[in-house]
C-alpha cells in the first residue's frame, strides 16, 4: 500500500474522545500521513457537558489554505467532520474541490443531526448550507436522521428498505455519487450500515449495542476512512468500521465514569487486524 497523505476537518474537542481527537490517531494508526484542518477548538464536546469553551478557527481557513497552495499541497483523500458555521462550510466546499490529487477521494460526514433532531447550534439554515458540500461527495457518510434532514424526508424510527433508498437516492440526487448510512436495522436488536452506489443497495447488520455513546459516528466515518485507504472496497471499509465502533462500545460498557466517549484507543489492535 503507497503512503497516502490525507486531509481531516473538523472541530478539536480537547475532552470527549470526538472529531479531531478521534480522527487523527485512527488514521494515524490505520498508516496515513494525517493533516489536519481544526474548524474549531472546544474544551469539551456539546455533548452532556456544560458551560464549555469555544474558539471559531473560520476566518484562519483561507490563509491556511492559500499556504498550502503556495506550497503545491495536495491531498490523496480529504474527509470532513464537524463544522461549526455556514461561512465555514462555504471554505471547506472550496478546499474540496481545489485541495486534492486528480484521484482525490471526497469523503464528508454531515455533522449535525442524531435521534431525529438538528444539534442544539443549528438550524435549517445550516442544513440547506450543507447541501452543496455534500453534493461534492465521492462518498457521504449520514446517519438517518441527517439524511432525512437534508432530503426533506419524515424521520421515522421505523422504516423498511424502500425508505432508506429513497434517503439514498435523493442524496445522490444532490451530487453525492456513494452514501454510506450509519444506524441502519430492519430487525429488533439489529442496526446497521447501508451502502448505495451506482444504483444498487447493499446492507451490513450487526447486533445494536443497547447503550451508545458520544463521538461513535466520528469514529466510525474515520475507521472507513482509514479502511478505504487501505484499497478496501466502499462495502468492506463500511463492514470493517461497524465491526470496529463495535468493538469501541463494548469495550466502554460497565465504566459509568466514562459517558462522555468511546474507548476507542482500546480497540485500535482490533482495527490493524482488521485491516490486515
Amino acid at each position: 500500500m503507497a503512503y497516502k497523505k490525507i486531509l481531516t476537518i473538523q472541530d478539536i474537542s480537547c475532552v470527549g474522545q470526538c472529531s479531531l481527537t478521534v480522527a487523527l490517531p485512527i488514521l494515524s494508526a490505520c498508516g496515513m500521513e494525517t493533516c489536519i484542518l481544526p474548524s474549531a477548538v472546544l474544551s469539551t464536546h456539546t455533548g452532556g457537558f456544560s458551560g464549555f469553551t469555544f474558539r471559531d478557527l473560520t476566518d484562519d481557513m483561507p490563509a491556511i489554505q492559500a499556504h498550502w497552495q503556495k506550497e503545491n499541497i495536495k491531498f490523496k483523500a480529504i474527509y470532513t467532520g464537524y463544522l461549526g458555521s455556514i461561512k465555514q462550510i462555504g471554505y471547506v466546499k472550496n478546499i474540496l474541490e481545489t485541495m486534492g490529487t486528480e484521484d482525490a477521494v471526497r469523503i464528508v460526514d454531515p455533522a449535525m443531526a442524531d435521534n431525529g433532531k438538528l444539534y442544539s447550534i443549528f438550524d435549517m439554515d445550516y442544513v440547506e448550507a450543507m447541501k452543496p458540500l455534500c453534493g461534492t461527495a465521492d462518498i457521504l457518510v449520514p446517519n438517518i436522521t441527517e439524511a432525512a434532514f437534508l432530503t426533506g424526508c419524515e424521520y421515522r424510527e421505523s422504516y423498511d428498505e424502500a425508505y432508506v433508498t429513497e434517503l439514498c437516492e435523493k442524496l445522490c440526487a444532490l451530487g453525492a455519487k456513494t452514501v454510506v448510512m450509519t444506524g441502519v436495522g430492519y430487525r429488533e436488536g439489529k442496526t446497521g450500515v447501508a451502502v448505495y452506489s451506482d444504483g444498487k443497495m447493499s446492507h451490513y447488520e450487526h447486533d445494536k449495542i443497547g447503550k451508545g455513546a458520544h463521538g461513535t459516528g466520528d469514529i466510525y466515518a474515520s475507521a472507513f476512512t482509514g479502511a478505504l485507504m487501505n484499497d478496501k472496497s466502499i462495502f468492506e471499509a463500511a463492514r470493517i468500521a461497524a465491526d470496529y465502533t463495535v468493538k469501541c462500545i463494548i469495550n466502554t460498557q460497565g465504566d459509568a465514569d466514562h459517558w462522555y466517549g468511546a474507548k476507542f484507543e482500546t480497540a485500535l489492535r482490533d482495527l490493524m487486524d482488521m485491516l490486515a
